[in-house]
């Protein structure tokens, strides 16, 4: 395969990924469109039939080549374009997929493309533009480029660096939270010659890992707090004597809409999140099912596209830190709630409750002993390029186990879903259940769980058993990941906030009667403390679904307003 004088040699890092083109009829044009907009940053390549594109791809992986995306047109010589694709992942799992359809064919191939989509024989089809400018074309490329630069490519410009021994456990989940944060990101080893300048600004003895913020601050012995509160700014920064209209406790899909929505209202709105914006929906590697999105979009892009778009609005962000708890303001100040971080106070006319799930352990003890070395807990989005051609296990039925597993299958040599149930169709969406079901190195075992666990340092293997029989067997394994259903962090709420049997926060008609403050019903979201809310998957009753966490996110606002306007009326006119 000639190289061009340009292009570095494949083992350096600034050679650039290939987009490989396969057209017959239209090929001019399908170039043509490609090299204007993306000629500078990948290796455009063209090839004329299916078989000479499988070829060509399979020179390029024995080449090391990164291949970031492959586009067949409808009709070629010797194939249907989609057929080429559903080829494409036994050879490069990673590279994404896009079927190319002439205009005038357009209409007709739309029940082809559709069903083509279901068996996930690709990731998405586009019409071939017809003349200059067809940004919604490109826009779907740009998109997929984007989630593949991210979720598979190294990249090529960093913005922080981490300096840790290999194997760091603290290193790794700070390298978690940064993958979690969108933010490019590398490790360098203590003797790397770029670590010496981060290691000589720490100072003499620093203690690993040490972090470079984008910002130049340096942290010593960072722990993934620390890096998040130097990210969006500390607590200390938080003006003395401000109340604020709302205080959204928790960054998830319910926790941003709030913060958005409150914002572009007027309203003074700070978000406080004790780890990653994006709470465990922001781990997610693809969303299909969100509205909005047809191509599917990254929990961590949804998350930080909602954090802009919330600070445009004039939102402020404070990380790092969990609150510790919530007391209603004594009787000379009934009208605001004081929200208290460690070592921070905030006040706040009213609360807004966001603060989701989190991940059940296993309770394993060989198992909780290796966090951090091979064993996680959710996506660990940033360890999937760790564990290519390694044999990985995931531990759960929900969604957030399946886009788990079909991301880490376009690394790995092999992954294994263990659910207690049945089947995934009884906790799964069914465009999750069908993807695994066409991912060759995809295996479900239903009704088995983990027993046992171990290795020298790390995780090696694993001892599965058959809750029907009983029958226990040891497996090798790389890496266990672990999304165990949902338990509400609520035990540093007051007591006046009424919960159910399980944790999570009841709200509204939910409440008990004998819970009722003052003798009335809560409103929908509102807890039996007055001006404090609840939305997403915190609160009892919840769908436990990022869509309907960010409608509920949405709909507190009109009771945020009522309970302002409540608090306004006993200020000028008097309590009731």
């Amino acid at each position: 395969m000639p190289e061009r004088p340009d292009d570095p040699a494949p083992d350096r890092p600034a050679a650039r990924p290939v987009i490989l083109l396969a057209a017959h009829e239209h090929a001019a044009r399908v170039e043509q469109e490609f090299r204007a907009r993306y000629d500078r940053d990948y290796r455009i390549e063209v090839v004329g039939s299916a078989d000479g594109a499988l070829d060509l791809l399979r020179e390029l992986v024995a080449a090391r080549r990164p291949v970031a995306m492959i586009a067949a047109e409808r009709r070629l010589p010797d194939a249907a374009g989609v057929d080429l694709l559903h080829q494409v992942p036994a050879v490069v799992s990673t590279a994404r997929r896009v079927a190319l359809v002439a205009g005038d064919e357009y209409a007709d191939a739309l029940d082809e493309m559709r069903a083509a989509l279901l068996r996930r024989d690709m990731d998405t089809f586009v019409g071939i533009p017809r003349g200059a400018r067809d940004e919604e074309f490109h826009v779907a490329l740009v998109e997929l480029l984007s989630e593949w630069g991210w979720s598979v490519a190294r990249p090529t410009v960093t913005s922080t660096e981490v300096v840790a021994a290999p194997g760091d456990r603290g290193a790794a989940a700070v390298r978690d939270l940064l993958e979690r944060l969108g933010v490019p990101n590398r490790v360098l080893a203590p003797d790397h010659a770029e670590a010496r300048a981060i290691l000589d600004a720490a100072g003499p003895g620093a203690a690993l890992p040490v972090v470079r913020t984008y910002a130049g601050r340096v942290l010593t012995a960072a722990t993934p707090s620390a890096v998040a509160e130097a990210m969006y700014g500390g607590y200390d920064s938080i003006p003395p004597g401000e109340i604020a209209d709302v205080a959204v406790v928790g960054a998830g899909p319910a926790g941003l809409a709030a913060a958005v929505y409150a914002a572009s209202e007027g309203l003074s709105t700070v978000v406080l999140e004790r780890e990653a914006i994006g709470g465990q929906a922001g781990s997610s590697s693809m969303i299909r099912n969100y509205l909005g999105f047809p191509r599917g979009i990254s929990g961590m892009r949804l998350a930080q596209r909602s954090r802009v778009q919330a600070g445009r609005f004039g939102a402020r962000f404070y990380t790092g830190r969990a609150v510790a708890r919530i007391e209603p303001g004594p009787a000379h100040e009934p009208e605001h709630h004081h929200v208290l971080v460690d070592g921070a106070q905030l006040c706040a006319r009213t609360v807004v409750l966001a603060t989701g799930v989190s991940y059940r352990r296993l309770g394993v003890p060989g198992i909780d002993d290796l966090v951090g070395a091979g064993v996680h807990y959710g996506a660990a989005s940033s360890m999937a390029r760790e564990m290519t051609d390694r044999d990985v296990v995931v531990v759960g039925g929900g969604n957030s186990a399946g886009q788990a597993a079909v991301h880490l299958a376009k690394f790995a040599g092999s992954v294994t879903i263990l659910v207690r149930r049945g089947s995934l169709a009884e906790t799964m969406s069914d465009y999750l259940v069908r993807e695994i079901a066409a991912t060759p190195t995809i295996a479900v075992r239903p009704r088995t769980v983990v027993a046992d666990g171990g290795g020298d340092g790390r995780l090696q293997w694993l001892v599965t058993e058959d809750l029907d029989t009983g029958e226990r067997s040891k497996t090798h394994a790389d890496g266990l990941f672990c999304l165990l259903g949902a338990e509400p962090d609520c035990g540093w709420l007051p007591d006046g906030v009424a919960r159910d049997e399980h944790g999570f926060v009841l709200t509204g008609r939910d409440v008990p009667r004998s819970d009722w403050p003052g003798g009335r019903p809560p409103a929908s979201l509102e807890t039996t403390l007055r001006g404090v809310f609840a939305v997403g998957d915190v609160r009892a009753g919840s769908m436990k679904r990022v869509a309907s966490a960010s409608g509920e996110g949405a709909s507190v606002l009109p009771l945020v307003h009522a309970h302002l306007a409540w608090l306004r009326e006993q200020e000028y006119g008097g309590r009731a």
